[in-house]
């Protein structure tokens, strides 16, 4: 990604340079000095000793001590980042992680790398339309501009939106993009799926002082609840790794009973049907109910 890119080539830089200024990172990199700054915070956020001079003569460097005494990047650490960019590149199907890889790789040189952690998402097809939507927003965040689309709700209702966009942000297998909508007045999280004629707009914006405090507010939290589910054997490594091992009791020769914490809402109906007749809801009565109706009405298609 080019911010990623932007880090890692500017800890390089200061590496090898004493001083640097923000005019010529600026140049650099084609971004404004407000951008360097955020990237020297993020930097030094990160545990990397950078300073500033001020004055004519001034910039930013990394300490002297740091430089001689302390390897940046160990062996071990160069392959997590790498097994994440991999898992990245799966995900986003972009030719600029594909470049942030060669540029690790090729810092690593003779360095041997055992590469034995992989990382492994189903090849959706779906996922190469989402290809350009990703890069228009990934291109809003870096300029600060405003971008516009036609938003399909869940329940089929359209609108236009105008959005001070944030953040992208991944979960379970689809893409959000979270930022302040003014047409709404207020900090929202947007499914690229449900996006249609997106488009970066002229305009650009400064980012909202309270919006670390509500990064967290924007993405849609779903009200959950805790449930008991008879679980067959098949299905116990699927439990385990959404809700831990603790989560498991030995209940028959053929069941475990299992605590559950699930969306009260069509998204947790779905998760559940989707282990087939491997499990069976006991508890509570009115979400067996629910779970139940909802499973009649999708038998009612196939009527």
């Amino acid at each position: 990604m080019e911010k990623v890119e932007r880090l890692i080539a500017i800890t390089m830089i200061l590496l090898q340079k004493e001083l640097v200024s923000a005019s010529e990172f600026a140049q650099l990199f084609n971004v404004s000095k407000r951008t360097i700054l955020r990237d020297m915070q993020t930097l030094s956020f990160a545990n990397i000793p950078i300073y500033a001079l001020t004055g004519v003569n001034g910039g930013y460097g990394i300490m002297d001590t740091y430089k001689v005494d302390k390897r940046l990047l160990s062996s071990a650490d160069l392959e997590h980042i790498l097994t994440a960019l991999a898992g990245l590149q799966q995900l986003l199907i972009t030719e600029e992680v594909a470049r942030t890889i060669k540029k690790i790789e090729a810092m690593v040189g003779s360095l041997a790398l055992n590469r034995s952690m992989q990382l492994s998402f189903y090849a959706w097809e779906g996922r190469a339309e989402l290809r350009e939507p990703l890069k228009i927003c990934q291109a809003a965040l870096v300029k600060q501009r405003l971008v516009a689309f036609e938003y399909t709700d869940k329940a089929g209702a359209v609108s236009q939106r105008i959005v001070e966009p944030y953040a992208l942000h991944f979960s379970e297998s689809s893409w959000y993009l979270q930022g302040f909508c003014l047409d709404r007045q207020g900090y929202r999280s947007f499914k690229l799926a449900r996006m249609g004629q997106l488009r970066m707009d002229g305009r650009g914006f400064e980012q909202r002082a309270d919006w670390p405090a509500h990064a967290n507010a924007a993405h849609d939290h779903p009200q959950f609840v805790t449930i008991k589910a008879l679980i067959a054997a098949s299905i116990h490594d699927q439990i385990i790794e959404r809700y831990g091992r603790s989560n498991i009791e030995a209940y028959t020769a053929d069941y475990g009973l299992a605590t559950m914490y699930v969306p009260q809402n069509p998204q947790g109906f779905q998760l559940l049907a989707s282990f087939g007749t491997q499990i069976k809801v006991i508890e509570p009565q009115s979400y067996v109910d629910e779970f139940r109706s909802y499973l009649t009405q999708m038998l009612q298609n196939y009527a």
